[in-house]
């Protein structure tokens, strides 16, 4: 499965609940979003309407990488279930 484009930060924020993110504080607009498991992880998300491909795959490598499993797999669990 390949990343979605026109993706809004809202949206990621919203499908990375999925894998234990939870918002943890808001400055402007960028939104603070930390995982407790397997350890305490931070990574903050731009609220912005469309996020740029860059900035989505370097957060999805981010993110994949804390939770040891490849960026495609978890392309998968954000957005293969709908």
């Amino acid at each position: 499965m390949k990343l979605p484009r026109e993706v809004s930060g809202e949206d990621l924020a919203r499908r990375l609940e999925k894998v234990g993110y939870r918002p943890t504080r808001q400055s402007g607009s960028h939104v603070r979003l930390t995982a407790a498991f397997p350890k305490e992880h931070h990574i903050t998300i731009p609220f912005h309407p469309s996020l740029k491909m860059g900035t989505l795959n370097s957060i999805m490598r981010e993110v994949a990488n804390h939770l040891k499993i490849s960026k495609e797999e978890l392309i998968q669990r954000l957005w293969g279930e709908e």
